[in-house]
């Protein structure tokens, strides 16, 4: 492994991971399901019928792929807080930076993700016959999955230099100041 390099295949497998859970957004914010109303002639009620619910099951597939690659690199890494400690310095800064938004931009991506699954899937599934005079066929607005489908590109663009800046403050040697005898500050003694 080459100094502060970090391993190339926790790379592209957090890469990997993430780009197929962006993948899986764009598919279900295309998917989403839209409502047509329709009124039964023989009951006289009126109802939604929704096109497929394939959506729900894309963005719970991007959720559990973003899942797995953050879970990947925190298991890796020791989410920080187990394992070797980190040198002083610039390295060891940008790490937790870069930690630390790597976890506000997951949480964010993954929130986006299963609320718009689970409104996508509420719509499709448990909308039944309304006798209602004016109402309308509701649907997931439209945005839900690119945003989380946004926050899954910036999570994985900051997991990746969170990875590198965490390998070099975990591989740079510790610098060791020299313990000086006397004292600098020139201080007399009084008699």
């Amino acid at each position: 492994m080459v100094e502060g390099r970090g391993s190339t295949l926790v790379h592209i497998l957090v890469v990997a991971l993430s780009l197929v859970a962006f993948g899986f957004a764009i598919a279900a914010e295309r998917r989403r399901s839209v409502g047509i109303m329709r009124q039964d002639e023989r009951t006289n009620e009126t109802y939604c019928i929704y096109n497929s619910d394939v959506a729900t099951g894309y963005g719970v597939g991007a959720f559990l792929f973003l899942l797995s690659g953050e879970s990947l690199l925190m298991g890796v890494t020791k989410c920080m807080c187990f394992g070797r400690p980190l040198t002083p310095g610039t390295n060891r800064a940008w790490s937790i930076i870069y930690f630390m938004s790597s976890w506000a931009t997951f949480l964010v991506a993954e929130a986006c993700l299963i609320a718009g699954a689970t409104k996508n899937a509420y719509h499709t599934k448990y909308r039944g016959m309304i006798l209602a005079q004016n109402f309308s066929c509701e649907s997931l607005r439209k945005g839900v999955f690119i945003a989380g489908a946004v926050f899954v590109v910036a999570t994985m663009i900051l997991n990746v230099y969170y990875y590198m800046y965490f390998t070099k403050a975990t591989s740079t040697p510790a610098s060791h100041k020299a313990n000086k005898v006397s004292s600098t500050v020139g201080m007399t003694g009084y008699a």
